[in-house]
């Protein structure tokens, strides 16, 4: 590799050379005697700004400076799916085989597993082949079939294709002649540059919920299908967890895992129990439909930066093949502090609390790459991004915060307070919001037979009169309330302890299907409307209590299953005729 320029300055991560011949702007670049991975991020006459990728310790000025003629790019195809990367696509499996559990400066590995692909084709040779198009299939993992399609930049007719069989990545799988009469070998991969986001032929609207088997994001704050979320919350809050809960329990068809900034320990920690996990709704590996992408914070800081496009790029690669994927991004707080950093070292003035002034377009970009669309091939594939959002105190008015709550249309609060109290998951209820809730209601209405969007605004209801009377109980005593506010402040605890709490690691609580959850709802909503009528009609509060058996209903969550859940219903039946049997007669008026 010949050099292009010789270092002359080196500020941390940010590093500046002198060019000799032509390099691009966001073109990668190779830095030093040790061929640090690079881009470059600012081009003035003949100097070029960089961000190295990797520790720049010891790098020295006049070093050589080598360009590869591409920007920062991934290698998209199969075994992508089950591997774990770095921000700059390094295969850590590998890294940790060869060199041990630090990755050394300098190293390099193949983006893809070598090894032999069984390619099924889908097209005859002399068709025409449009971007996007279907070529054949590999299968992945048992769980993922990995459509090989044209790369988008590419179209025209199709001159030879391989017979079913075995191939390597790098075979020769179709010949495409363009219009132009220009000839393209395509394989089984191909390049894609992490920070342009992969066409598609359209937008559609949000449709299905995202399925997550959280009653309280499900019920109270869904997300649909190619929607976006933030995950706010302070340290210890919950929000790992909780994701990780996401990863097990939604039902994206592709999970791509995104540690950004998070500590060494907790992102350990997920590297060793992601692959020891179940899929629960194949019984398979829940590897076999996840990729990892691992950045931590004793990682290299321009290196976070990237991970993120890594992530998002990954999503759009099967998105564009027709699944659903979910991607989980812990947390955009950590890549926000690495884009503070760089544009400190650039000398770049600051905006609010020392971020550079184009944080929020950054994190706009970001989101609207999720979405549900209309691919090339005329598939529909969808991205939903969950961002989790880590604010110093948990101040939800610092900037990563606040401009994250302006791109995403779920908000999804954590609270320090709920968490102390051992209520997870610690969403506030009176603090979180969906807008997703009209755009998911039919699909509840037909799932569940029920009137989904009334049923979630008597238990709103419900909750929001409990969080104003909490401020009367701290006055003067829930005994000094009248019986009917009091009842409020029974059926509230109802729902907060028997609905909103749910144990992640409880064997049937863990998750909870859509059916499950409204009859729970419809239960507990039912409940309340009887003991309102109960009470109006002169019947004492602690009649009506002794009939609500609440510690059995506070138990249902965990004791009925999925399987089971027409128990609930009758369960209902029974409570109703003994709060029926409470009624006056006309013997006692």
């Amino acid at each position: 590799m010949k050099p292009i320029g010789t270092i002359i300055e080196v500020n941390g991560p940010v590093v500046e050379a002198r060019i000799r011949e032509g390099v691009g702007l966001l073109e990668q670049v190779w830095v030093g005697e040790m061929r640090l991975a690079g881009e470059v991020i600012a081009l003035k006459h003949d100097e070029a700004t960089l961000q190295v990728y990797e520790e720049t310790s010891g790098l020295r000025a006049g070093e050589p400076l080598f360009g590869s003629g591409e920007l920062l790019s991934l290698t998209l195809g199969p075994g992508l799916i089950g591997s774990v990367f770095d921000g700059v696509q390094r295969r850590l499996e590998v890294i940790k085989t060869e060199q041990g559990i630090y990755i050394q400066r300098g190293a390099t590995t193949e983006a893809l597993p070598e090894r032999g692909w069984r390619f099924s084709p889908s097209v005859e040779p002399g068709c025409h082949l449009h971007s996007g198009a279907l070529l054949g299939v590999v299968s992945e993992t048992p769980l993922i079939e990995h459509r090989i399609l044209v790369p988008p930049s590419i179209s025209g007719t199709l001159i030879d294709l391989v017979e079913e069989g075995e191939y390597q990545l790098n075979d020769r799988i179709a010949l495409v002649r363009a219009e132009d009469g220009q000839e393209h070998v395509l394989g089984l991969t191909h390049r894609w540059p992490v920070r342009q986001e992969r066409p598609h032929s359209g937008r559609l609207e949000p449709g299905p919920p995202l399925v997550t088997g959280q009653r309280i994001l499900d019920t109270f704050f869904p997300l649909s299908k190619g929607g976006t979320a933030a995950l706010p919350g302070p340290f210890g809050a919950g929000k790992t967890v909780l994701q990780h809960a996401l990863v097990k329990w939604s039902n994206a068809e592709v999970i791509v895992y995104v540690g950004c900034g998070e500590r060494g320990n907790e992102m350990a920690n997920v590297l060793e129990e992601l692959p020891e996990l179940t899929d629960p709704w194949s019984g398979r590996p829940l590897m076999e439909r996840t990729i990892l992408v691992a950045n931590t914070s004793n990682m290299p800081v321009a290196a976070r930066e990237a991970s993120i496009y890594t992530g998002i790029t990954l999503a759009e690669y099967y998105r564009d093949q027709g699944y659903h994927v979910a991607l989980m991004a812990d947390s955009t707080s950590r890549w926000a502090e690495a884009l503070r950093e760089i544009a400190g070292r650039l000398e770049e003035m600051p905006a609010e609390e020392g971020y550079p002034a184009y944080l929020p377009s950054r994190l706009a970009a970001f989101y609207e790459r999720a979405g549900r669309v209309r691919t090339l091939a005329g598939e529909e594939g969808a991205i939903t991004i969950i961002g989790a959002v880590s604010p110093p105190g948990g101040d939800f008015t610092e900037p990563v915060t606040q401009h994250t709550q302006r791109f995403t249309r779920a908000f999804w609060a954590l609270d320090r307070s709920l968490a102390g109290a051992r209520h997870y998951p610690a969403i506030n209820w009176q603090t979180s919001y969906s807008f997703y809730s009209e755009v998911v209601a039919p699909w509840w209405q037909q799932e569940t037979q029920n009137d989904w969007l009334a049923l979630r605004a008597e238990a709103a209801s419900i909750l929001e009169q409990d969080a104003r009377l909490q401020q009367l109980v701290r006055l003067v005593g829930a005994e000094a309330l009248p019986d009917r506010q009091r009842w409020v402040l029974e059926v509230a605890r109802l729902l907060k302890e028997g609905f909103l709490q749910q144990n992640a690691l409880h064997l049937i609580d863990a998750y909870c299907v859509p059916e499950r959850q409204v009859y729970l709802l419809k239960l507990f909503v039912r409940l309340f409307e009887l003991g309102r009528e109960l009470l109006e009609a002169g019947i004492p509060l602690l009649r009506v209590r002794q009939a609500l058996d609440l510690p059995r209903l506070l138990r249902l969550k965990e004791a009925v299953s999925n399987e089971q859940s027409a128990e609930i219903g009758t369960l209902q039946l029974e409570l109703e005729a003994r709060f029926k049997a409470l009624e006056p007669t006309g013997e006692e008026g």
